[in-house]
C-alpha cells in the first residue's frame, strides 16, 4: 500500500467530524482549532453581509421603538409635572402680589403721620407709576427688538 492509499483508508475508517468543524490549511480536521473554536465561540459559517444588514435593521428598529417609548413616557411625566408647576407658580405669584399690597399699605401707614393721608397716597401712587413706566419701556424695547429680528431675519448675535 502506498502512502496515499494508507491515508485514504485511515480517512475512511475514522470520523473526522462534521463539515462545520474547523479544518487546517490542507482541509483536514484540526482538533486544536476545534478546541480554540469552542473556547472562543467561533462560528465556522460567519454571517453574510445581508445577514449583518438585516441584524442592523432589526437592532435599529428595536432601538427606535425603545427610544420612542422612553420619550413618550418622558413627555407624559413632563406634562403631569407641568400642571403642578403651573399651580405652584400661580400660588407663588398670588402670595407675592399680596405681599406687595401689604408693603404699599405699610408705606402709606408709615407716611401718613409725616405728610398726611393725601400726600402719602400721592407719593406711593407716584412711585408705583414711575416703576410701571420704567418696566413698560423695558418691555416695549424687548418687544421691538424681537419684532425686528423676526421681521428682518437678521442674525441674533449680540442681541440681549
Amino acid at each position: 500500500m502506498t502512502g496515499n492509499e494508507a491515508m485514504l483508508s485511515e480517512r475512511e475508517t475514522h470520523d473526522f467530524g462534521s463539515s462545520d468543524d474547523p479544518v487546517d490549511a490542507t482541509g483536514d480536521y484540526d482538533p486544536v482549532a476545534a478546541r480554540r473554536a469552542d473556547a472562543e465561540g467561533y462560528d465556522p459559517d460567519p454571517p453574510s453581509l445581508i445577514d449583518d444588514a438585516k441584524a442592523l435593521y432589526e437592532d435599529g428598529t428595536a432601538y427606535v421603538q425603545a427610544e420612542l417609548a422612553f420619550q413618550k413616557t418622558r413627555a407624559k411625566y413632563a406634562a403631569n409635572r407641568s400642571g403642578q408647576i403651573a399651580g405652584y407658580a400661580a400660588g407663588l405669584l398670588a402670595i407675592v402680589h399680596l405681599a406687595l399690597i401689604a408693603l404699599v399699605i405699610g408705606v402709606l401707614i408709615a407716611l401718613i403721620p409725616a405728610v398726611g393721608a393725601w400726600a402719602a397716597t400721592g407719593i406711593v401712587v407716584g412711585v408705583l407709576l414711575v416703576l410701571a413706566a420704567i418696566t413698560g419701556f423695558a418691555l416695549k424695547s424687548k418687544i421691538d427688538r424681537l419684532r425686528n429680528v423676526l421681521a428682518d431675519n437678521r442674525p441674533t448675535e449680540n442681541l440681549r
